[in-house]
């Protein structure tokens, strides 16, 4: 069997792509990469926010599966929508890299006041907002080459990065700063790929069960669902991260104003992946206030 993995172009999702080739290689089951160019991908020039948020590098891969096009879709876990198209199913995540943020550049500390720091998140601008609220926080487009090189030049003292995308383009040594992800909470799936199969595809999914990490597996289902009971896209200021240990799931989250200016923070423990997100979402949203403080009816 030669399972087709549906991917993104960009050099970094051909790595993580390769990456689940050599895992699966290690197995005894074959693999060939099918190249997919997605709306993110084609509207470089337009921010995240404007193209709808999350989904925008994620559909046209779904889609190579439900189409028979492809068996596999590789995706970052930081770009999938937070509901599942009918007919496919999250299979597998494999061993998760560090989920926090960096600065490349400069450190926090380092930047002056007035500094300008590029990102295209606006989980990442609220943040940096929030404890830096002197900053001017410019957007930030391209893969990640491209986002890696504006810092130093035209006037933009730092960019926000994954630290995961670092470390597989084996660029670590460029991190000025790695922000601590108590405080700068992580995007939801960040660090973590999310391998997609169809659900009646059992010699795919046996294949695909083979490389999942069962505690990464259980961190990204705990933070998907704080998203999906939040409805939320990336164009919302928000976050989750989860660390499991001996089968305990610890979730934290954070809901922010655009600008920084209000917050709130929570953290819930347990063993049920999908109660626990449902449950920090809620309490952020309703009994902490998030759903007031962002307009949102609770």
């Amino acid at each position: 069997m030669t399972l087709r993995l549906a991917t993104r172009r960009s050099p970094l999702a051909l790595i993580q792509s390769r990456y689940v080739q050599q895992r699966l290689a290690e197995l005894g089951t074959d693999s060939e990469l099918v190249l997919v160019e997605t709306r993110g991908d084609r509207e470089k020039d337009v921010e995240l926010s404007t193209l709808g948020g999350q989904g925008v590098f994620a559909v046209e891969i779904q889609r190579a599966l439900l189409w028979n096009e492809a068996d596999v879709a590789v995706h970052s876990a930081k770009d999938l929508p937070s509901a599942t198209p009918k007919g496919l199913a999250l299979v597998s995540v494999p061993q998760r890299l560090d989920p926090a943020d960096v600065l490349v550049g400069r450190s926090l500390a380092g930047l002056g006041p007035g500094a300008t720091v590029a990102t295209g998140s606006p989980r990442r601008r609220a943040l940096l907002l929030e404890r830096r609220p002197d900053l001017e926080v410019i957007p930030l487009r391209g893969n990640m080459a491209t986002r890696l090189g504006v810092a130093g030049k035209n006037g933009v003292d730092a960019v926000v990065a994954a630290m995961a995308a670092l470390e597989r383009m084996e660029e670590s040594t460029l991190v000025s700063e790695r922000l601590d992800p108590l405080w700068f909470v992580p995007q939801v799936g960040q660090g973590a790929l999310a391998l997609e199969a169809r659900s009646d595809d059992d010699k795919t999914c046996q294949a695909l069960d083979a490389i999942n990490d069962v505690a990464a597996f259980k961190a990204v289902r705990a933070e998907r669902a704080f998203l999906g009971e939040l409805g939320a896209g990336c164009s919302i200021p928000g976050g989750a991260s989860a660390d499991v240990e001996n089968g305990t799931i610890t979730l934290r989250g954070v809901m922010l104003a655009p600008d920084g200016t209000k917050s709130v923070r929570g953290e819930v423990v347990g063993d049920d992946p999908h109660a626990l997100g449902t449950q920090l979402a809620r309490l952020l949203r309703d009994e902490m206030g998030g759903g007031a403080l962002l307009g949102w009816e609770s």
